[in-house]
């Protein structure tokens, strides 16, 4: 039987998704779901004080890429303990999780067994079935995850709207950063074309637009999306809706289109949009439920996402 150490949080659901869960054996700090995961021993932790605001966490991440510095910390003793024949880390963004350069630093004095390092790199919609499939082949269970992807495929091209011809689609900004701005990118850009809107900032298949220089106000201002959409990455809900300050502080905030209509959406940037694994089936139908308000009752408000309040 595979023993499975995840280093992302992704993985790990799509090992859930899979029906491998009982082979799990180790996980990464931030490993939380399914809640049974939580028990499993923890392999990394963070270097940086991820408690910071959204302005000094990009300092500090910054600070680590200029120093070469990993901003994890890989147990590698931890994970030899755990014996495990496969290791599931990504390469997409250095940022986000454990990439697979900090395992083989972690791992390059040998472990006993040379556990299979299994990569993954969500970088669009497409990417993101293939690594269920570049896992499922891992584990030797390839036709599992052709059947797991096709039902996912499947449940998101129901959740699709159906917007009649002539009818105007929504004008859409989706932020994954407050302090500096940025827009989503990767699978963002997709999942917001699926739910019936336009996508404004952003491309499927690469990192958020300004990532490196930052995006400007000024772009977003003048761009005006008719909804607005903020879902920082690692943030849950009542973290962002804290970090809004460095939004609603903004000259001409108020004036923004999204702003008088009441249709700026906080979104949990943790669990659900920048979490490339199953449940990105749910983030598709976040989108759809504040997109079209008026299409269905909005079961995911709450939990994936909430309207914000005045401020």
């Amino acid at each position: 039987m595979p023993r499975i150490v995840s280093l992302i949080a992704s993985a790990t659901e799509i090992v859930n998704a899979l029906g491998q869960l009982e082979n799990l054996v180790g996980r990464s700090h931030e490993c939380d779901y399914p809640p049974a995961v939580e028990s499993l021993p923890v392999c990394t932790r963070p270097r940086i004080a991820v408690d910071g605001d959204s302005r000094e966490i990009d300092r500090q991440v910054k600070e680590s890429a200029r120093t070469a510095v990993s901003i994890y910390e890989v147990f590698d003793d931890v994970i030899e303990g755990l014996e495990p024949t496969h290791i599931l880390t990504q390469i997409q963004c250095a940022v986000c999780a454990v990439s697979l350069r900090d395992v083989e630093r972690a791992l390059a004095r040998g472990m006993k067994g040379e556990p299979e390092i299994v990569s993954l790199r969500p970088d669009s919609l497409h990417e993101i079935w293939e690594d269920f499939r570049r896992v499922a082949r891992a584990l030797a269970i390839p036709q599992r995850g052709e059947r797991v992807v096709a039902e996912l495929e499947g449940r998101m091209a129901g959740i699709c709207p159906v917007i009649p011809a002539g009818r105007a689609r929504p004008r859409v900004a989706c932020i994954e950063w407050i302090e500096p701005l940025m827009a989503a990118g990767n699978w963002t850009p997709e999942l917001i074309a699926m739910a019936g809107g336009v996508n404004l900032f952003g491309e499927s298949g690469r990192h958020s637009p300004g990532a490196a220089r930052g995006m400007t106000w000024e772009e977003l201002a003048s761009a005006d999306p008719d909804v607005l959409v903020i879902a920082p990455c690692g943030f849950d809900l009542e973290r962002t809706a804290q970090e809004m300050h460095w939004m609603t502080g903004r000259p001409g905030w108020s004036d923004l289109r999204a702003v008088r209509r009441g249709r700026v959406y906080l979104g949990d940037g943790n669990q659900y949009f920048n979490r490339p694994g199953p449940r990105v089936v749910e983030t598709l139908a976040a989108l759809v439920e504040m997109l079209h308000p008026g299409l269905g009752t909005p079961r995911l408000r709450g939990d994936a996402w909430r309207v914000m309040m005045s401020m």
